[in-house]
């Protein structure tokens, strides 16, 4: 599926060379989900993607610095449902602060795939920085945190975004930023797929662009479009809540 934005054009330019992405460590589904076995994947599965580089630490400072997420995620998530059907109980979620959305999405792939996924060229330069966490989000004051009860939405396919948005903050429920939508592909590749793609309505820049990651040549691409167009093969994604150490 290759997806054509609502968005201007924009002149393309010219891109480094792709360089293919480590596959995630894989999520293997135990007889009975263990909410500590998973964070500690998860943590891996970013000290893999080389993380800790990128922010700047030593692999020992960037896993202390996660460390204190795991009690939170032990005490919540421990007993939930197995990640299935666009739904996962946690994703440990790593700010811009540390990892550039630009640097995280090249760091992603389709589900057995190695192509690199990459920032649509209908994102001005300097753009993305301007999505940012809307208030409503309450994102935590925290370089790392942890989001729980993720879906990806896929019932809102076909909705205008503005509506989804409302039905999601009636069920009390929270639409995801751009990290976390990363995180959500950088953990749970499978999770996008094709006509299952997804919204970002948690950042957004003062206009009417809703960020979203789609599928496209083999691999995500972290996009945007109209808070009033509808895509049958774009939902809207959500978490329940989210937590820091």
């Amino acid at each position: 599926m290759t997806p054509t934005p609502s968005g201007p054009s924009t002149p393309a330019t010219s891109p480094a060379p792709a360089r293919a992405v480590p596959h995630a460590v894989p999520y293997e589904a135990p007889e009975a989900f263990d909410a500590g076995m998973e964070f500690d994947r998860q943590v891996l599965n970013l000290l893999d993607l080389r993380y800790h580089r990128t922010a700047g630490m030593s692999a020992e400072s960037f896993t202390a610095l996660l460390a204190p997420l795991r009690a939170a995620v032990t005490a919540r998530a421990d007993g939930m449902a197995p990640p299935e059907d666009g739904r996962v109980p946690f994703v440990l979620v790593v700010t811009r602060e540390l990892m550039p959305p630009a640097e995280g999405i090249a760091l992603t792939a389709l589900d057995g795939r190695r192509e690199p996924g990459v920032v649509d060229r209908h994102y001005a330069e300097g753009d993305l920085e301007r999505f940012v966490t809307t208030e409503e989000v309450g994102q935590p004051d925290a370089p790392a945190y942890v989001l729980f009860g993720v879906e990806r939405g896929e019932e809102f396919c076909g909705e205008v975004p503005n509506d989804a948005l409302a039905v999601i903050a009636g069920r009390g429920r929270t639409p995801l930023t751009i990290e976390e939508g990363i995180a959500l592909v950088t953990h749970h590749p499978s999770v996008l797929a094709k006509n299952k793609c997804f919204s970002l309505g948690g950042s957004r820049c003062g206009d009417r662009r809703v960020p979203a990651i789609w599928i496209s040549r083999k691999a995500p691409k972290l996009g945007w479009c109209w808070a009033g167009n509808p895509h049958t093969w774009l939902g809207v994604a959500s978490a329940a809540h989210r937590a820091a150490a």
